[in-house]
């Protein structure tokens, strides 16, 4: 992984962490014994960041009829449920800064 991506990355989850209230994993993917990236709201997240490479996600949870979260599933994969954060501070039961959107 390049500075640049490495860089992102490290931006993407110390944001993440802050706008639900947790912690940056120090060291997360780079040594053994740290895993995941950010830890809040009694779960452990796993952040991704790519520049277009969630575009039809985005569009299926942006559109018209708003749903609440996506259900989606690979052949034998398990489930994975996928929201807006808006959304999922609003499920936890947390508030969300009006300056993120």
């Amino acid at each position: 992984m390049g500075k640049a991506s490495r860089d992102k990355g490290n931006r993407r989850e110390r944001e993440f962490a802050r706008l639900i209230g947790g912690r940056r994993i120090p060291l997360s993917g780079a040594a053994n014994g740290y895993p995941n990236d950010v830890e809040g709201l009694g779960m452990k997240f796993e952040v991704k960041s790519r520049k277009d490479g969630f575009k039809q996600i985005y569009k299926w949870l942006l559109s018209e009829d708003k749903p609440d979260a996506l259900a989606l599933k690979a052949d034998r994969k398990p489930w994975l449920v996928v929201m807006t954060l808006e959304k999922f501070m609003e499920f936890v039961g947390e508030e969300l800064d009006e300056n993120v959107r």
